[in-house]
């Protein structure tokens, strides 16, 4: 995201992430009025998504899925979106907590309004779980996401693969989701430790490794554009935080020439990112199963609607270090897959996107050759 940031679906345990375009939400920021779901006339879960901007998981697959997966369960979901509006989020969970949701499911825009929101929402004795991003300095019980260091490993590793046969000292430029953002952090982490060894042996050369604000992918683009050009147009490798930058990367490569020619590595498994990947244009991206790490919140959200912490920590078996609260969270760490060309059937056969999404005229050949249907 970051990434920054960036869309769902039925898979096997263990597969990845992602995004697909969709729909604003409609919902004007004021309090809790639940027009996003029926009533089920169970436990009140409120949740607050961040953005629609820069990543389109949010409403085309976390939102759907939530929704499916809090109403299994047998809760009332009252899902908005703060469009990216610090303030339009605290006026969303200040409503949901007056409406006296039980628990509070939470994607922050960043961790100082998280954490301000948990804190709050505590203090009335609302359970409250971080869904995705870890609010660092924040006070929240659960934290669900993936294995944000081991998305970060699969990137590099993508990386490390995609220049295996480059020569010695081959350029490689960094742009990387929003600094605000601890997923970010640890997705650089994970790339970091794949590639720094590289760099220390001059293997792969650091022309500039950028953060990108917001996860911006336009101006992620204007700052790789800007690294590019300061670098003469040498470029062997880029790695991206998430298949947004990787798409305007990629556009600013189509400007010199050197589109497929570069290896970029992405995340999310997009249906902008899975065409790139069967065009040539991008090497790998990231797939994240959404409807498992929906499902993870629902069960936990489940157990402390009702009481039950004891269920909701044998849920949370993993830990996470929240190192400016100087606390471990209970966690639920899932897994991800990272996608080449020769396995984004398995993404179509997982039910994450219709075959459709991704063969349209310029893929319609990769696709047939590789059983995409």
């Amino acid at each position: 995201m970051r990434s920054k940031s960036l869309a769902s679906i039925a898979v096997a345990a263990g597969l990845a992430l992602a995004v697909s375009a969709c729909g604003a939400n409609t919902s004007s920021g004021g309090g809790s009025t639940n027009t996003n779901s029926g009533s089920s006339g169970g436990a009140k879960v409120g949740v607050i998504l961040p953005e629609t901007a820069t990543s389109a998981r949010w409403e085309g697959f976390d939102k759907p899925l939530l929704e499916a997966a809090l109403k299994k369960e047998g809760l009332d979901p009252d899902i908005q979106n703060a469009q990216g509006d610090v303030q339009k989020f605290s006026t969303l969970a200040d409503g949901m907590i007056n409406a006296g949701v039980k628990v509070l499911i939470i994607a922050t825009p960043n961790s100082e309004v998280g954490a301000s929101v948990a804190k709050k929402a505590q203090a009335q004795g609302i359970q409250v779980i971080d869904y995705d991003r870890l609010n660092l300095g924040g006070s929240s019980s659960y934290y669900v996401s993936f294995d944000n260091t081991k998305v970060g490993e699969l990137q590099g590793q993508g990386m490390a693969d995609a220049l295996k046969a480059a020569p010695q000292g081959a350029n490689v430029i960094e742009i990387e989701g929003a600094p605000t953002d601890n997923n970010a952090t640890l997705f650089t982490a994970g790339q970091k430790k794949v590639l720094q060894p590289l760099y220390d042996s001059g293997k792969l050369k650091l022309v500039q490794s950028q953060a990108i604000e917001g996860w911006d992918n336009q101006k992620g683009g204007q700052v790789f554009e800007q690294i590019l050009t300061s670098n003469g147009n040498k470029v062997d490798g880029v790695v991206a935080a998430n298949d947004g930058l990787a798409g305007a990367v990629i556009t600013v490569l189509k400007k010199v020439g050197l589109n497929g020619k570069v290896p970029v590595t992405g995340q999310d498994a997009t249906p902008d990112g899975l065409q790139a990947v069967l065009r040539g244009d991008q090497y790998m991206t990231v797939f994240k199963p959404i409807k498992d790490e929906a499902e993870a919140a629902a069960k936990l959200a489940a157990a402390l609607a009702k009481g039950d912490t004891a269920g909701a920590d044998a849920l949370a078996s993993g830990s996470t270090d929240d190192g400016k609260a100087n606390r471990k969270v209970k966690s639920v760490l899932l897994s991800a897959q990272l996608i080449t060309k020769d396995k984004v059937k398995s993404v179509v056969d997982a039910g994450f996107v219709k075959a459709a999404e991704i063969c349209v005229a310029d893929t319609q050949a990769a696709c047939t050759e590789l059983g995409i249907k």
